[in-house]
């Protein structure tokens, strides 16, 4: 079955924190524009309400993570997955933007047509199989990168055999008890470092089996800095500052990072001194081979994970799985580790624009052959615009700056009455993959899937919040890179007598 065609003027797939920023930008600079949002999901929040792993949580403080038009006021600055999904949830509630979300609605193909300007989008409505046909002046991508059908696991050989429960954080059972039971995480990024010292909270003994390390450093839960501002300032104003305090410093120890990765190293392995027992092998579970920021770095609040260590419920072994046998794993070293219940926090499925398939006038875009232009719009395609946010920041951050560019973007359009904006690909500019400095697997894996990116701005990706905020909020909308075209005039009629 299909519908019969509906137009709005902006189309926003999504309804995480990017779609709910995205809408909230558009109808506060467009009262009278229409609009709608796509959710493939039965509920808002994309990533905080899929994720129901204990312990799930922002690895980034709120002041960043938070909106820069909604204050965060809760005590938490690395705050608990439940508090960020009920923040998302009041925020479109309040702003009357939960009246412009369509759930079960997955968006399948979006073909762009030049005679008409505009695209054509189909949606499947998940519960019925019903396809929706929409079409929209102005696509917007926002629903982020994961895929949400499935996660990465390797193939474990022997894994079939394990006589107890195995779970993928993705697809975490609710009724899973793991009180007195000896759990295996396979995995050493955010996610096993999250639910390492969450399981132990819960009366389980966890063993983290690692391949290879991951940098993980500790951080207060409150930001002392923010509440004492609170004290002094109206909630909007101490907000901003807080943000700003955490913006300066999430850049700086980035730069510092990159710059300097000896000395950064070091930095953090004297903070893991502090938190480890004496004598604790450093060098075999907790000094990576990369360079601190060329992965992401995993973060314990309060130094849940090194205290988990200390009071003896957390082991980490750093060694590869052999075989899986029905009590447990053993290794490539010999050892054996019984188990339980293993935990495969192996990664993240990547998919780009939420595996919807684009076309422009019938030829269809592959993205890994566009070049994305300053990173959040495609070469060749019109009126079509994404978010990805920052790797080594909030990923909110690059969202907010986004959807201030996208609003300028459609005035600027309005303003010279265009109906067209394509970004034209230079041909003298150098290619170089998107993710250029981040490298974890779940990136690798998936380097096809994304555009390219150009060895020169406006082509070029930059992990740097400061200068995007000039580039994305301040500098001309119009450039030797971005064409806009008005409506071809309509064909007149002779009118005979």
């Amino acid at each position: 079955m299909t519908s019969a065609d509906e137009h709005v003027e902006v189309l926003i797939v999504g309804a995480g924190l990017s779609g709910i920023g995205a809408a909230y930008h558009l109808r506060r600079a467009f009262p009278r524009r229409s609009f709608a949002i796509l959710e493939s999901r039965d509920a808002l929040g994309g990533t905080w309400d899929l994720f129901r792993y204990p312990g799930i949580r922002s690895d980034s403080d709120m002041y960043t993570l938070g909106f820069r038009f909604r204050p965060w006021l809760g005590d938490k600055a690395i705050a608990d997955g439940g508090d960020i999904l009920d923040y998302l949830r009041d925020t479109a509630a309040e702003s009357g933007l939960d009246r412009h979300i369509r759930y079960r609605h997955r968006v399948l193909r979006a073909d762009w047509s030049s005679a008409e300007n505009r695209w054509t989008v189909r949606a499947e409505r998940t519960g019925t199989g019903e396809i929706v046909t929409l079409t929209t002046d102005f696509l917007w991508s926002c629903g982020g990168y994961y895929r949400y059908d499935e996660g990465y696991t390797p193939e474990f050989p022997g894994i079939h055999r394990f006589a107890g429960p195995v779970v993928h954080p993705q697809f975490w059972p609710a009724d899973l008890d793991v009180a007195e039971k000896r759990v295996v995480i396979i995995g050493s990024g955010a996610t096993a470092v999250t639910l390492g010292p969450a399981l132990t909270a819960r009366g389980a003994h966890v063993t983290m089996l690692q391949r290879s390390p991951s940098y993980i450093v500790s951080m207060p839960e409150r930001d002392k800095f923010a509440m004492r501002v609170r004290r002094f300032l109206p909630r909007g104003a101490a907000y901003r500052v807080a943000r700003a305090k955490n913006m300066v410093l999430a850049t700086a120890v980035y730069q510092l990072s990159q710059r300097y990765p000896a000395a950064m190293r070091a930095r953090i392995r004297g903070w893991q001194r502090r938190w480890l027992p004496e004598g604790y092998d450093i060098d075999t579970h907790f000094t990576p081979a990369y360079k601190p920021w060329d992965q992401r770095v995993c973060l314990a609040p309060n130094g849940d994970f090194f205290r988990a260590i200390r009071k003896g419920r957390l082991d980490v072994v750093t060694d590869r799985v052999d075989t899986i046998t029905e009590t447990g794993l053993t290794l490539a070293s010999g050892a054996a580790l019984d188990a339980d219940i293993v935990i495969t926090a192996t990664g993240l499925n990547l998919l780009a624009f939420g595996g919807v398939e684009l076309a422009v006038d019938g030829r269809p875009v592959r993205p890994n052959e566009h070049m994305a232009y300053k990173a959040m719009m495609l070469s060749g395609v019109p009126n079509f615009a994404y978010v990805i946010g920052y790797t080594n920041a909030s990923w909110t951050l690059k969202a907010d700056l986004v959807s201030e560019y996208v609003v300028r973007l459609l005035r600027h359009m309005d303003r010279h009455g265009y109906a067209r904006c394509t970004p034209v690909r230079d041909e003298s500019v150098g290619e170089e993959p998107l993710f250029l400095t981040f490298n974890p697997g779940y990136i690798r894996r998936a380097v096809a899937l994304f555009p390219i990116q150009g060895d020169r701005a406006p082509w070029r990706l930059r992990m740097n919040y400061f200068r995007d905020l000039f580039t994305l909020r301040y500098a001309p909308i119009a450039d030797r890179a971005m064409r806009f075209d008005r409506a071809a005039a309509p064909a007149r009629v002779p009118v005979r007598d």
